[in-house]
């Protein structure tokens, strides 16, 4: 731990007693616990690694009780769940890892609310706690000025104005705006309601109902590009029936003018009797 060191915990043995640790972990990020400095204890068993430490918090933080041994996987209360594998760094990260976790009601734990434990994450970077004899609160004391300088401030609750501060706060923009829209359309409105609600053609025929010879009927107002398109298709129709009248006009007069240059040739030929008697 002291060659490969972390700023999410600290840990130092005492000197006259190998098996007993001070420490402290640093809250974990995201969370109501973060910036918040926290300091615990850790009793190794003389069989240690092969059975596990036990832990207790110094630090109150609406988590964990403080001077008593909490209930972790990782502590002496589940000893079949511990491998000897595991080191007091270990632990440490896992005891992190479980603050932020729901604590169901295990032995040790506190169900704080996030604002409480909020506070209590402020007032843990203050001092360290007191506790044990000299020897031990150096240890605490040390531990605390390395965390502190690692650790980040806590930061700050952004607090949401109350509901009636907002809609007090939306009447007040209403009132001061210059360009309110609903005012504007408040003056604008006609003094007889019920005429401005009536639509176009509700009006033309109130119009026609009061005065049905005076007043003209207006066609409704279309656009040039909508004129053009109903209004094509029908005149197509009359154009072609005047192009083929047209052209039998002038094939039934083609043929009459044919038909008298032949007579007048029988005619200057001398077959004009003959075609008259046949006729």
């Amino acid at each position: 731990m002291q060659s490969n060191p972390s700023d999410d915990f600290m840990s130092l043995p005492l000197e006259e007693n190998i098996f007993e640790w001070q420490f402290a972990i640093r809250g974990p990020r995201d969370s109501e616990f973060e910036g918040g400095i926290y300091h615990g204890r850790i009793q190794l068993p003389a069989e240690y690694p092969f059975k596990p430490p036990s832990f207790m918090l110094l630090t109150p933080n609406g988590r964990f009780e403080t001077q008593t041994k909490i209930c972790l996987s990782i502590s002496n209360h589940h000893p079949e769940h511990w491998q000897p594998s595991w080191s007091v760094r270990t632990a440490l990260v896992a005891l992190i890892a479980f603050m932020p976790t729901n604590p169901n009601g295990a032995l040790g734990s506190l169900e704080y609310t996030k604002e409480e434990r909020r506070v209590l994450a402020i007032k843990s970077r203050d001092v360290a706690p007191r506790y044990g004899t000299p020897e031990r609160q150096k240890l605490i004391d040390e531990i605390h000025e390395y965390m502190l300088s690692k650790a980040p401030p806590v930061p700050q609750a952004t607090t949401s104005p109350a509901p009636e501060e907002q809609n007090s706060n939306r009447e007040e923009e209403v009132q001061e705006s210059p360009e309110n829209p609903s005012n504007e359309a408040t003056e604008e409105r006609p003094p007889n309601p019920s005429v401005a609600d009536t639509t176009t053609e509700e009006r033309r025929e109130l119009a026609l109902d009061a005065d049905p010879v005076q007043t003209p009927i207006e066609p409704p107002a279309v656009r040039p590009n909508e004129h053009r398109t109903l209004h094509t298709p029908q005149q197509s129709i009359p154009r072609q029936a005047d192009d083929r009248f047209f052209t039998w006009a002038a094939v039934g007069l083609t043929i009459a003018i044919l038909a008298l240059l032949i007579k007048k040739f029988m005619k200057a030929n001398g077959h004009g009797a003959v075609f008259m008697d046949e006729s």
